[in-house]
């Protein structure tokens, strides 16, 4: 009998979503860097083997949201628990475990499996860790709480294990070839939305979307050209830099990223224009794929 299920991965920024999500498919599929706030979308990535199929979701890092991209990540997160059938709760070490306290009782409220996975072990000795695990066991009684290091890999064939065993009895949702639900252009915009969150400081990269206007593959090469929109002149100076050179590192290590992760020459060339507070406007958001209608 073939299985089949959603497990959705959800918790607080920063605790290692992306990372787990990257270990659990094989894919690199989210962008995972050390900033709060790097997941903006839902994003799926397919485990396929002969008898099981396991649609994971990555989900932006559960906060209170200050303007209407946040609120949009925000629903992206809810979503994510409303059609699971295996919810993974990612928490860390360092959090405390009642941060967040409104979204765990909407976890705790889940009639699905929920896997509690206490990541970034390897920052922390044994004692510690079992007085995290006993605080965790009385917010969350029904979750089976379960140590990781997502980048180690540590206890991460155990959770696939535990996934698999808890998936129902179903045909697959998507085409077994299939290892994402989202199209090429989406990952060139989180590729190069990438090395602006490791390039850039403070709140530059937050003010920052990407969208790509060319999209033209061939055998051996692809040609790209994408516009990287910020919400001030000031931020578009800072973007560009010095006699470019900030934007030609960028889009330099964008484009050997791009050419790891499709294994085809690429031709990239980058723009920056400014769109007045798009982080605040329904349509701009709409066109950026944050609002369905």
């Amino acid at each position: 009998m073939h299985k089949a299920g959603f497990a959705n991965i959800v918790g607080n920024p920063n605790v290692g979503k992306s990372t787990l999500m990257n270990a659990l498919v094989g894919e690199r599929v989210s962008i995972a860097t050390f900033k709060a706030q790097t997941t903006r979308h839902r994003i799926m990535g397919i485990y396929n083997t002969d008898e099981v199929q396991i649609v994971f979701s990555d989900t932006p890092g559960v906060l209170k949201p200050n303007y209407k991209l946040q609120e949009s990540m925000l629903n992206f997160s809810v979503s994510a628990l409303a059609d699971a059938d295996i919810l993974l709760y990612v928490t860390d070490v360092i959090e405390k475990p009642d941060k967040n306290q409104e979204f765990i009782e909407k976890v705790s409220r889940m009639t699905v499996p929920v896997l509690l996975l206490i990541n970034k072990i390897d920052l922390i000795n044994q004692e510690k860790l079992m007085e995290l695990v006993d605080m965790w066991k009385s917010l969350l009684p029904q979750a089976e709480i379960i140590p990781i290091s997502a980048i180690a890999k540590f206890n991460i064939d155990y959770v696939m294990k535990r996934i698999k065993s808890l998936l129902p009895d179903s045909p697959p949702y998507f085409g077994k070839d299939q290892w994402t639900d989202k199209p090429a252009r989406f990952f060139v915009n989180e590729i190069i939305r990438e090395k602006i969150l490791l390039y850039y400081d403070k709140e530059i990269p937050y003010a920052v979307e990407v969208s790509v206007e060319q999209f033209k593959e061939e055998d051996k090469k692809i040609y790209i050209q994408a516009v990287i929109y910020v919400e001030r002149e000031s931020q578009k100076g800072i973007i560009i830099g010095r006699q470019g050179k900030a934007l030609k590192k960028v889009a330099t290590e964008a484009r050997r990223a791009l050419e790891r992760f499709f294994g085809k020459t690429i031709f990239l060339e980058t723009f920056v224009k400014v769109d007045k507070d798009w982080r605040s406007s329904d349509k701009e958001l709409r066109n950026f794929g944050y609002l369905l209608d």
